[in-house]
């Protein structure tokens, strides 16, 4: 199946085409699809007094109220409300539906029906901050996996001789399924280990060992320690030409390290590429291969699958065009679990831009980075009187660019473990080689304070097979690089979200 009036363009084309043509579409999917079908909206659109004829620019769709994982996590019955499940009377009185069953059959049209609405794939959000939630996938969505996967394989410039192993764990996770899918989509050779936690790091340094492969596709921390402990084994890796990370930031400083140590292995001027993806999204997005002194290209968006606003994150009004924001997802053409208008909680700081990429020409919306989490802009009570908001966005691309490190973790106490007492930060560090623990320290506090305004209470140094374990490597997920062990009590904030 095609997305709807897909074009072959879609990163070519005109940005007052793809507007112009976004609004049109949007009206027609809440016109045959959502609305029909999805109770939560269907309701919603009613209370408001709103119709899909109604919209006719942004500022129109601008007055449809904001989806937010909250809504998702009210209950499983609330959930379905999401889901869009088709009334089989409301569908015979399509047209196309009609002159599908005279054309083809009875048979045919049922059997391409189920393939729009039937669920057959189940993803969900990590759980790190609240109950994770599941999203359901039709073969319908999974075609538009599939293609989004092969536009990221052509954007990243990968090539269908590649090898490519793909270290993302068995996971009911977007990561792990567009990585597979990309595959799939593009043509390629992909191969999946599973991650640390089926393998292990020895089992898929083994496992590279014997492919060689062209790229490496996983989490940053993951492929950091695998990269690391390859070079510390005097691996010779010579064929990598792409490491492809997402799910985690990638600061330009990590970005820096993972390049060197492909270097080390033996692959010169190997690309860091980073990807952009969530959940509630069911696609991920690529930037394109830039060289180290240009920067990063900014995430190529697919403006005929779906599209993003920016919104100030206190008022939740859409921001001038280039300006930072909120990141706001609406599907085009999605089945199964749909949110429109839906808040991630993540800031697009160098804004959305509809400009030739000055890297690979194509013209289609990008979203610039850095991508900060608000779950990662957390209340701290350091004394009794009041909180603090601390930023550990900011914290992490300090500490991810600091020379001579080469693994941290940030990890929150309570003071005496008394969850009435004042919080305690602590920073886990393993020294990069022969680095002087003294000078170290002193840098690490002196930044940790310019950034924050406050200094750790303490600097805990590990080797890095110590600050592996407490990672989590191998083991979680995803690696634990803030660890807050604080106890909350009810009424207490932990972590600031947007308005």
């Amino acid at each position: 199946m095609k997305p709807f009036l897909s074009s072959p363009l879609w990163d070519a084309g005109a940005p007052e085409f793809w507007q112009a043509w976004q609004i049109r579409r949007l009206r027609e999917y809440l016109k045959s699809r959502v609305l029909p079908f999805s109770t939560h909206y269907r309701e919603m659109f009613k209370s408001i007094g709103l119709e899909p004829g109604d919209i006719r620019s942004m500022d129109d769709w601008a007055k449809v109220p904001f989806s937010s994982k909250s809504d998702l996590t009210v209950s499983k019955e609330k959930l379905r409300e999401f889901v869009l499940i088709p009334n089989p009377q409301t569908l015979r009185r399509e047209p196309k539906v009609i002159f599908n069953t005279l054309l083809h059959g009875m048979s045919h049209t049922k059997e391409k029906l189920e393939g729009e609405f039937r669920p057959l794939l189940l993803t969900s959000t990590t759980g790190r901050s609240s109950e994770p939630v599941p999203f359901l996938y039709s073969k319908h969505d999974l075609n538009h996996l599939e293609l989004s996967g092969k536009r990221i394989m052509e954007t990243a410039r990968s090539d269908k001789e590649y090898r490519h192993v793909n270290l993302f764990p068995y996971a009911p996770h977007l990561a792990f399924w567009q990585s597979h899918y990309a595959g799939l989509g593009y043509g390629t050779f992909m191969i999946s280990s599973g991650g640390g936690k089926s393998m292990g790091t020895e089992g898929n340094i083994a496992l590279i060992e014997r492919m060689q492969p062209d790229v490496l596709i996983g989490m940053p921390t993951f492929v950091y320690h695998v990269l690391r402990q390859a070079v510390e084994e005097k691996r010779h890796w010579t064929t990598l030409k792409r490491i492809v990370l997402g799910g985690e930031k990638t600061p330009q400083g990590l970005r820096a390290k993972l390049r060197d140590l492909c270097a080390q292995l033996g692959s010169l001027g190997t690309y860091v590429i980073s990807i952009y993806a969530f959940t509630e999204a069911k696609m991920a997005w690529t930037e394109c291969p830039t060289l180290p002194h240009e920067g990063a290209s900014g995430f190529h968006l697919y403006p005929d699958l779906g599209f993003i606003e920016l919104v100030d994150p206190k008022t939740g009004v859409p921001v001038p065009a280039g300006a930072p924001g909120e990141i706001v997802f609406t599907p085009l053409d999605a089945r199964g679990t749909v949110v429109l208008r839906y808040r991630t909680g993540d800031m697009a700081e160098g804004g959305l831009t509809w400009n030739a990429c000055p890297h690979c020409g194509r013209r289609c919306p990008r979203l610039m980075g850095p991508i900060s989490r608000a779950s990662e802009v957390r209340t701290l009570r350091l004394d009794k009187i009041k909180g603090t908001l601390v930023d550990f966005n900011m914290l992490e691309h300090l500490l991810d660019d600091q020379r001579g490190l080469a693994a941290w973790q940030i990890e929150l106490r309570k003071r005496h473990d008394d969850p009435l007492e004042c919080d305690e930060v602590y920073l886990h560090v393993a020294p990069d080689g022969n680095v002087n623990e003294a000078s170290l320290k002193e840098v690490l506090t002196r930044r940790f304070h310019e950034v924050t305004e406050m200094r750790p209470n303490a600097i805990l140094f590990h080797t890095v097979p110590e600050l592996r374990q407490l990672l989590g490597v191998g083991r979680l997920l995803k690696e634990e690089k803030v660890a807050d062990r604080r106890q909350i009590q009810p009424g207490q904030t932990q972590t600031a979200t947007p308005g």
